[in-house]
């Protein structure tokens, strides 16, 4: 742990925020079109409408906040599965979440040619909610009741089946595939701010909830008899965390699509720094995770330059290697 004191971590979480803000600004100002730092502080103080400050204001700059939004929502959600199922490999990528609120959007576009962003939002958070409680009934069952394995099988045969659904309504409608094939990938390119706007007051709602959760968790982890007997509703704590999860999840996938790993690899890292108070935990996630994926997605500009690589892409190679370490550490503890 690198934070041991209190004046540590709030040093640490100062530091993380000037962090998170400088790499919005690096997003803004990096890519295939030449700006520097100047001309992005003249975009905001003398706006002349160039091609430059145009690509700036409509573009870079709803890229930086829905990559910091959604980073931060990942980061969030996976280090309150992993804490809900004390289950190291937990995440919204790999319990068939994202892939659950991404097939549901995907029946809504070649099935109903729905293309509200509102909408969207709506039909993701049921997406995402239907294959959580699909997971959680699943990792149920049996004389075991449910432990960390079954979640994860039961998780990633949802997100298989929820994916090849997918694959085989894109077959069959090639023009909804034109219109979500780059979304599935995961990605912020060319999204507007006005799709970020339409799910930020209910990522706002489960960041807030997420943080007023925090003690409950941290009572939570210490063995669910200990938690009863403290006197600690867990069923409805469990449906908090849930329902906070489904949101958080949900509108990442409403906005960007199914980004995976960033809720795997930031739980650990947070851990890492802080140790295992979700008061400190989920606050250092969510600012983690917004700077793993302004990161991803600048370096995303630059692999196969003029073009763009998804950001899903490169969070997915930030986060395999990290996925298989975790994996073999835990079956090595097994």
């Amino acid at each position: 742990m690198v934070f041991k004191t209190s004046q540590g971590k709030l040093f640490g979480l100062f530091f993380g925020i000037v962090l998170l803000l400088f790499c919005m600004c690096a997003s803004i100002i990096y890519g295939y079109t030449d700006t520097s730092w100047k001309m992005a502080y003249q975009t905001f103080t003398a706006y002349n409408g160039s091609n430059e400050h145009i690509i700036i204001q409509s573009i870079r700059l709803p890229r930086a906040l829905i990559a910091a939004a959604v980073g931060a929502s990942l980061g969030i959600a996976g280090t309150l599965m992993q804490a809900l199922t004390k289950n190291p490999l937990a995440s919204p990528g790999i319990f068939g979440i994202n892939a659950g609120a991404g097939f549901f959007i995907v029946v809504a576009v070649s099935v109903f040619s729905v293309s509200s962003l509102q909408a969207f939002t709506w039909i993701a958070f049921l997406g995402a909610a239907v294959a959580a409680f699909t997971v959680y009934f699943i990792g149920s069952l049996g004389r075991e009741g449910l432990t960390p394995m079954k979640l994860t099988l039961a998780g990633s045969a949802m997100a298989a089946m929820f994916s090849s659904f997918t694959q085989g309504l894109l077959v069959v409608d090639e023009m909804a595939l034109d219109q979500v094939l780059f979304w599935l990938a995961g990605s912020i390119q060319g999204r507007k701010l006005e799709t970020l706007s339409g799910v930020l007051p209910y990522l706002g709602i489960a960041w807030v909830g997420s943080l007023l959760l925090a003690n409950k968790i941290n009572v939570l982890t210490m063995g669910e008899d200990v938690a009863k007997g403290l006197g600690q509703r867990t069923g409805t704590v469990k449906l908090l965390i849930a329902a906070v999860v489904i949101l958080l999840a949900g509108g990442s996938v409403a906005v960007a699509g199914p980004i995976g790993f960033i809720g795997i690899v930031i739980p650990h890292l947070t851990r890492s720094l802080v140790g295992i108070d979700h008061r400190w935990v989920i606050p250092y996630s969510g600012i983690l995770g917004g700077v793993l994926l302004l990161l991803a997605d600048i370096s995303a500009r630059y692999v196969v330059m003029p073009e763009e690589v998804p950001v899903g892409v490169m969070t997915a190679l930030i986060g395999t290697p990290f996925f298989i370490y975790v994996a073999r550490k835990g079956l090595g503890k097994g």
